[in-house]
């Protein structure tokens, strides 16, 4: 991490990355973000991986049959 760097040669002190990070954290600073989406944004695109691919990378719903939780006693009904 270059702020870790940074902050030992600057400072002589050594900090984790955990260390620093709770450091710039305390202080306001948090990850990068872009400020402006990118022109390139294609938002047709988007909402056709939205609808088709998006929905076969989620996890499976549990099925809503009724199951027990241990795993010697089975299910009453």
């Amino acid at each position: 991490m270059r702020i870790k760097t940074l902050i030992g040669r600057m400072f002589h002190i050594g900090y984790t990355v955990q260390g620093v990070w709770y450091l710039l954290r305390r202080n306001g600073w948090s990850c990068q973000r872009p400020a402006r989406r990118a022109i390139e944004r294609d938002k047709a695109a988007i909402e056709v991986w939205k609808k088709e691919v998006w929905p076969q990378l989620e996890d499976p719903r549990r099925p809503t049959a009724p199951g027990s939780a241990s795993k010697t006693k089975p299910v009453k009904g």
